[in-house]
């Protein structure tokens, strides 16, 4: 089945489509997440990202910054990643454009929009989107898998970003878009992901606010 199999209309350009999406998980590490500003909302929001795109066979990768001041990536996570099949990368530079090889790569198997996750907002999220929209990649920042340690980093990164020519979406709006239909094979597993209930500590915040 296509993503364009129920109609004759084609499909915005301006949208994901699987066969030229990947995920990028940035720099989520042992040492660095507990600082994070709303950090467990935003784990499981990368976590049911990795799942979808295991689900759709979209490729992810994983970056590390310097792992050996910074720890690993998150055990909860990293179990995931590796279910998606994803390569463990590290960098020390902000930017992933250190790894410039593996998105070049991507490229070249057909890769042009880049879904980017992870922390933090206005440092290795804001410096990679904006290297890797200047290589000509299409840079899509889910707000809910992405953060900083304080809120006005993330918020000031976000309207920067935006201006730059990233899109702006959400978890669920990913999830649906590459999804792109009930009728699709995965969209009962997908369903299954955007129904969780988020974690007890960020229900609770909800409910005090």
């Amino acid at each position: 089945m296509t993503e364009n199999s129920k109609s004759d209309a084609p499909r915005s350009p301006l949208m994901m489509n699987r066969k030229q999406t990947a995920l990028v998980v940035i720099d989520v590490q042992e040492k660095l997440l507990p600082l994070i500003d709303n950090h467990v909302l935003c784990c499981w929001n990368i976590g049911r990202l990795a799942q979808g795109c295991r689900l759709l066979e979209i490729p992810v990768v994983t970056t590390e910054q310097y792992p050996a001041g910074l720890g690993n990536t998150i055990a909860s996570l990293s179990s995931l990643l590796q279910d998606a099949g994803s390569p463990f990368l590290e960098k020390t530079m902000f930017s992933v454009r250190e790894l410039a090889s593996v998105f070049e790569q991507l490229k070249e198997s057909g890769i042009q929009n880049l879904i980017l996750t992870g922390v933090e907002s206005h440092v290795c999220i804001m410096q990679s989107a904006l290297d890797l929209m200047s290589q000509g990649f299409d840079v899509f920042l889910p707000v809910d898998a992405i953060s900083s340690r304080y809120q006005v980093d993330h918020e000031t990164a976000l309207c920067r970003l935006e201006t730059s020519g990233a899109t702006l979406v959400t978890t669920e709006m990913v999830l649906f878009e590459l999804c792109v239909g009930s009728d699709s094979p995965e969209f009962k597993g997908i369903s299954q992901l955007v129904k969780e209930e988020p974690p007890e500590e960020n229900r609770a915040a909800d409910q005090e606010a």
